[in-house]
């Protein structure tokens, strides 16, 4: 296995790439697509390294751009490779997720977007096409916005299923297809909606991340607005795994990519200041799939007044893994031994968005 391992940073105004080539040092370069706000980052290697970005521009609106030279070069079509048909009546106002297929489909690449839609690319990120089945579901026109909007976050594809898919939004909640995306079902059992007066309803949760390991795709974690569930039968119903945090508010969650029992998140403060609790940054494991939590905190400071968004935690391939996150106040940490020690990657970027990390 290649020892070059690369870090996409998205941010409130550009992308940044590091670079770690064994050792513990990493080079950052960048601006690169200078001033577009990157909601979403991926890096796909199913086939030779392809980097996606959806890009958002305020003068020329959003698109994906790719790279396949680990961003020496970048290509962005002239046409919008996402767009809405003529008759839906919405326009793309951004792409918050890009999530490669399954293995055995590597020129798919599935892109959710706001308004909340899903769109399927089999041509590897060049263009897309909306999913009808669930942009036509009775539930949309109930659907609301979150306080970010009202996006399809989430993509999670089967790993081996071409025909099974789950897609998380804030708010409407998650939904699954079992054939292959023409027909979709809320999934929401035993996940909390406060603010309702029927706190557990079909359909409305304002999930903010959910997350799978494909050795065991039966199990899904979620953090939700107030929350923290786990599934493990496909994500039919959820049961929380709160307890041992010290907040159950966060945005991102993320799964070990060798142990499947291993699951991170970052719990904030909630609803008002969205700090770490007492302002310790720090990464929170379960070992056990949730049962127990670990706070992790070497290399992380104790006075730390910001938040780290849904998309803005990840791991990457190797073995061992590695674990990043990223701040709204713009700096980066990566964790090596399964997150047990943690150093600074980079400071004074802009509001941290993205982060994908992989081996190339």
């Amino acid at each position: 296995m290649s020892n070059h391992v690369l870090l996409l940073i998205g941010t409130r105004k550009g992308l940044w790439l590091a670079h770690r080539r064994g050792g513990a040092d990493w080079e950052v370069t960048g601006p690169h697509l200078p001033m577009a706000e990157i909601y979403a980052v991926a890096v796909d290697t199913r086939s030779a390294p392809r980097l996606l970005v959806g890009a958002s521009s305020t003068h020329f609106g959003p698109s994906v751009v790719t790279s396949d030279d680990l961003g020496a070069t970048w290509q962005e079509p002239e046409a919008a490779p996402i767009a809405f048909p003529d008759g839906t009546g919405a326009a793309l106002e951004r792409v918050w997720q890009l999530a490669p297929g399954p293995v055995d489909q590597p020129d798919v690449v599935y892109a959710g977007t706001e308004p909340s839609a899903l769109f399927r690319s089999e041509d590897r990120g060049r263009t897309f096409e909306l999913v009808r089945g669930l942009w036509d579901h009775p539930h949309r026109e109930h659907w609301t916005p979150g306080f970010g909007g009202m996006a399809v976050h989430t993509v999670l594809p089967h790993p081996h299923d071409r025909e099974r898919a789950v897609v998380a939004m804030s708010a409407g909640g998650v939904y699954r297809t079992a054939d292959g995306g023409r027909s979709w079902q809320a999934s929401n059992t035993g996940i909390k909606a406060y603010f309702y007066p029927d706190q557990y309803p079909e359909f409305g949760q304002c999930v903010h991340k959910i997350a799978r390991h494909p050795a065991k795709p039966e199990r899904f974690f979620l953090q939700n607005h107030h929350g923290v569930y786990r599934s493990d039968d496909d994500a039919a119903t959820w049961q929380s795994i709160a307890d041992g945090l010290p907040s159950d508010f966060g945005f991102p969650i993320v799964t070990h990519p060798h142990r499947p029992d291993v699951v991170y998140g970052f719990p904030l403060t909630a609803d008002t200041t969205r700090y770490p609790p007492d302002g310790r940054c720090r990464v929170y494991r379960s070992e056990d799939a949730g049962e127990s939590w670990t706070a992790l905190s070497r290399g992380l400071p104790d006075r730390f007044w910001s938040a780290v968004m849904r998309d803005a935690l990840c791991v990457d391939d190797a073995d061992p893994a590695g674990v990043y996150f990223g701040s709204r106040s713009g700096e980066v940490y990566a964790g090596s031994g399964d997150g047990d020690d943690w150093r600074q990657v980079a400071s004074h970027l802009p509001d941290v968005l993205s982060l994908r990390s992989a081996v190339v």
